[in-house]
């Protein structure tokens, strides 16, 4: 269908939109006028029209779809009826699937009629499976079965896949390694390596000279957020000497204890995957891997006055010996075993921050496509990023800066970490007493009281002193809270007494208090992220369909959260900035996400959150890089702040 072009649908379209609804769908499916002109201005869903590309522009088909973080759900796709079976379907779904691909979405959902079992043929043929039996779905006795489709984006879980790339793939003879192997033009070309930044990449190409394949590998890697080894940058240092001389300063004690006892003025030591096959070197051998990271390549050392590295070459895999050929694919098969990679230190940094993050956690703060810009954010300024998990506690003092991007609890090694960090001297976002702020609902509801910042409603129920007979007094609906509640969990609405009772004795088993809020029911919630007592983004995050929360957990579909809409701070209403920012203040001056509801003109706090998310897609769709940069500028300022002080103190105390 070369003739049809995609256009984005107008508020003029309506009329267009209305007769196709009359026209190709039953009268239980047919979207009411007001939903479609939401649909047309939402920035959540997308409403396209499908046009003949002739001098009329004739509508033939219209499509909407919904955005969620890692599902792109087709809400409708309707043909008008002197089009259907001329292929204009097979084009839309073709659009859609490619559309998926680039914007890195996991799957495709939506919903089809059980009635309409040529509709559900065809969305089988093109892929799609049957995942779950949605009763009522229409209309009483209208069921719907939700169907999905797998993308060829990997999965986001934090996972991160091991690529070989390498000029003949058929070259490689060890099959047990825990890679997969893949030819040059199957990593430029592949949509499937294009659209992910979850793959660590080892380049053994041939060649990496200059625009040569290998070269071109590691430059397209690095341009899509992926880790490489052996970067850019390293394949141009291995040609600068004094570069190389320079890092090698800090093993030069190292490298001459252990060559020592060499004999003549000349050595060689080759390099596999951080290992040698001379076992005596092996300290030495990881150590210069550290440095120089490439998956192969052979030191040239030569004795003066001391031991000193006359040269590097990178070596490719037909240049390893046929001697060195088995221990080669030992060392891989063991280095692809392990969880952690060290980064190489070439490029001289100002700082040093962590990243703190937890790869299994479900829903964490931040997806891994913004922990990949919050990096290369950092990487321009002159700052080192490592993500580190909770087992590298212990090497906490080799940075300047923690960033905490898992899901902070004051019961958790998370706050542990924190006030380890500070106590080291770090700048840490969170900082511990923050965690210990945020994470209390009954602290933050006396703080707002004091300072009289509107919230709902609340009450504080005590189990030692509580009195079943109060519940008949209170207005129905409402909301019930555990203290440390999050992300929707342990927040419970009850519609009467009896639900109250039966709730509270859950709650009192976790906590002496719990937290009776009232009922306010909007769309949606603001999140305001502030930094440093400055707004930093503006969110809309609406309630989960069918849901009166943000977060519905206990729903069947894999988006558990509603829609969002992200809006430039300038456009957010003066009243709501300034609610936030001094919401926020009272709790320190770090990050945080401040929620807020308008009802009836009036703004109400209904808690600031340590911890904010920060997705790729979602918070950073106006700002785009911008606010990662804002970001790591924070950090810089914290940083060199602290150094001040230090100076200061230092200062004074030697003069007394």
């Amino acid at each position: 269908m070369k003739q049809l072009m995609i256009r984005k649908a107008q508020a003029d379209d309506l009329a267009f939109l209305l007769k196709l609804e009359e026209e190709a769908f039953p009268v239980y499916q047919q979207i009411a006028p007001q939903s479609i002109k939401h649909a047309i201005a939402s920035s959540f869903q997308e409403v396209l029209i499908a046009e003949k590309s002739n001098r009329e522009k004739t509508p033939v088909a219209a499509l909407t779809l919904y955005h969620y973080k890692r599902t792109l759900r087709i809400y409708s796709i309707g043909v008008c009826p002197q089009h259907q079976g001329s292929g204009v379907g097979d084009f839309l779904l073709r659009q859609i699937k490619e559309y998926a691909d680039r914007r890195h979405y996991e799957n495709i959902t939506l919903e089809v009629s059980c009635d309409n079992d040529r509709l559900i043929r065809w969305y089988k043929e093109k892929g799609f499976v049957e995942t779950a039996l949605l009763e009522n779905y229409y209309a009483p006795q209208r069921h719907a079965l939700k169907m999905k489709y797998k993308t060829n984006v990997i999965s986001r879980s934090g996972k991160t896949n091991n690529l070989i790339v390498i000029n003949h793939p058929n070259v490689w003879k060890d099959s047990t390694v825990n890679a997969t192997i893949i030819s040059v033009k199957d990593y430029i070309n592949n949509p499937a390596y294009q659209n992910s930044s979850d793959f660590r990449v080892f380049n053994l190409c041939s060649s990496y000279r200059y625009q040569s394949y290998g070269y071109y590998v590691s430059l397209l890697a690095s341009a899509r957020g992926q880790r490489v080894i052996p970067s850019i940058t390293t394949i141009r240092d291995f040609r600068i000497h004094h570069v190389i001389q320079s890092a090698a300063y800090e093993i030069d004690e190292l490298i001459n204890r252990l060559l020592e006892k060499q004999e003549g003025a000349l050595f060689s030591l080759s390099i596999y995957f951080g290992q040698t096959p001379n076992k005596r070197y092996k300290a030495l051998a990881m150590k210069l891997y550290q440095l120089y990271e490439a998956p192969l390549f052979r030191v040239n050392f030569v004795k003066h006055d001391k031991w000193l590295i006359k040269d590097i070459k990178i070596q490719s895999f037909k240049t390893v010996s046929k001697e060195d050929e088995a221990l080669m694919y030992d060392f891989a098969s063991r280095f692809f075993k392990r969880k952690r990679y060290h980064f190489s230190r070439l490029t001289n940094y100002k700082y040093d921050m962590a990243i703190l993050v937890n790869p299994n956690e479900e829903n964490p703060p931040s997806n891994p496509e913004a922990l990949q810009n919050i990096k290369r954010a950092a990487n321009k300024k002159g700052v080192y990023v490592e993500l580190i998990t909770k087992a590298d506690m212990d090497k906490i003092n080799e940075f300047d800066a923690l960033f905490i991007r898992e899901t902070t609890n004051v019961n958790h090694y998370t706050y542990e970490m924190s006030r380890l960090a500070y106590a080291e001297g770090l700048v840490v976002l969170d900082d511990p007493w923050s965690i210990l702020r945020c994470s209390n609902k009954i602290y933050q509801n006396e703080l707002f009281k004091k300072n009289k910042i509107k919230t709902p409603n609340t009450l504080v129920l005590t189990k030692n002193f509580f009195d079943k007979k109060c519940l008949e007094s209170f207005k129905y609906p409402m909301v019930l809270k555990q203290p440390d509640s999050a992300f929707s969990l342990g927040v419970i609405k009850v519609e009467n007494k009896d639900e109250a009772e039966h709730e509270l004795r859950t709650l009192f088993t976790k906590s002496d208090m719990v937290i009776c809020q009232e009922f306010m029911y909007s769309e949606f919630d603001w999140r305001i992220g502030i930094l440093d007592n400055q707004p930093f983004f503006a969110c809309k995050y609406f309630m989960s369909d069918n849901h009166w929360q943000i977060y519905d957990w206990d729903s069947a579909n894999e988006e558990k959260a509603g829609a969002h809409e992200t809006i430039d701070v300038a456009d957010v209403p003066v009243k709501i900035l300034q609610t936030a920012q001094k919401a926020a203040s009272l709790i320190g001056d770090g990050l945080y996400g401040v929620d807020l509801k308008v009802i009836n003109g009036s703004v109400y706090v209904v808690e600031v959150n340590d911890n904010p998310n920060i997705d790729a897609g979602v918070e950073d769709a106006v700002l785009k890089e911008q606010l990662y940069e804002q970001l790591v500028d924070s950090f810089i300022n914290r940083i060199e702040l602290a150094k001040n002080v230090r100076k200061i103190n230092f200062a004074s105390d030697k003069k007394h």
